[in-house]
């Protein structure tokens, strides 16, 4: 009766895992990757100062506005030429950054949140534009 049992919850749970594996392969980002690395420069469609900013994976465009921090990520979309990531830096706010792939070298970037104690929200284009400086 219990191999019985064991035999028909593999069945079961085999679907399940086969499911799965794609969740997980899901959140590889990939097109970040596929960015072009070097320097790049964010133009925030607000009229604040252009940003300079060393890309070495791509993924240094999801947190512009709490930088280095050590954050936990949640990819929620991981597409061929959309990403979006939402993300929470202890002690220091959270986020949620929408970036669409026009070429290898052009994005546009939405991203809002909280951070020092303090809601932001903007719209920028980043543009590839030669060596980091």
């Amino acid at each position: 009766m219990a191999r019985k049992r064991a035999l028909y919850l593999a069945a079961l749970c085999a679907p399940l895992a086969a499911l799965a594996a794609p969740a997980i392969a899901q959140a590889s980002l990939a097109m970040l990757d596929s960015l072009d690395r070097g320097g790049w420069e964010v133009r925030y469609r607000d009229g604040s100062a252009v940003r300079k900013v060393c890309l070495r994976t791509g993924r240094e465009l999801i947190q512009l506005k709490h930088g280095d921090n050590s954050c936990n990520r949640f990819v929620v979309e991981d597409g061929a030429r959309d990403v979006t990531v939402q993300y929470t830096c202890r002690g220091n706010g959270y986020g949620r950054t929408h970036i669409r792939k026009e070429t290898g070298t052009l994005v546009q970037i939405d991203s809002q949140g909280i951070s020092g104690g303090k809601p932001f929200q903007f719209t920028a284009e980043a543009r590839q534009t030669g060596r980091c400086g």
